[in-house]
């Protein structure tokens, strides 16, 4: 049985679309931050960062949300790679762009905006994030523009990961 550590509502949620994209029952086990369930010994032994998401499947345990994702289309449903080694790489090259440059800006701007009490915003932090945004969204909106995926001619696990991200945005406004 696949169990899924974590809330859709985090990077897990990006695992939580990937399991139900490949259609395999699951569980869902949250996480209760606020009594340091992340940092307990049984946790730990999961995953050694204390973070979310871990995947469980049977006694193989894997974390960090991006290598849940691709492990998960390996195995289960391999055409969300795929069919050839450009494609994959298209893959690869798209999902690692999406958590290497996209996301780090956006988390940037997500903790000062939700973890930082207001009176001690680093609005420097928040801004000089926000610059980097729009060149980042233009080479998306580029490399989209006249075709519908990311990589090939089928939903991938590209389109899954980078619109994972690109998610963040909305929830920042």
């Amino acid at each position: 049985m696949i169990t899924i550590y974590g809330s859709p509502r985090s990077s897990s949620g990006r695992c939580f679309w990937t399991l139900e994209e490949i259609g395999i029952e699951y569980q869902d086990r949250p996480i209760d931050f606020r009594n340091k369930e992340h940092k307990s010994q049984d946790y730990l032994e999961l995953n050694p960062n204390g973070k979310i998401p871990v995947l469980t499947d049977g006694e193989f345990v894997i974390w960090e949300s991006m290598a849940i994702n691709m492990y998960l289309a390996e195995k289960y449903r391999p055409e969300l790679l795929g069919a050839d080694a450009e494609t994959r790489g298209l893959v690869y090259q798209w999902s690692i762009w999406s958590i290497g440059e996209l996301q780090s800006p956006l988390i940037d701007i997500f903790i000062q905006k939700v973890f930082v009490p207001e009176d001690k915003r680093d609005n420097a932090v928040i801004q000089k994030a926000k610059d980097k945004l729009p060149a980042l969204l233009s080479i998306l909106d580029k490399e989209l523009s006249g075709k519908t995926y990311l990589a090939g001619a089928n939903f991938s696990l590209a389109d899954l990961n980078t619109a994972s991200v690109v998610h963040i945005c909305k929830n920042l406004k």
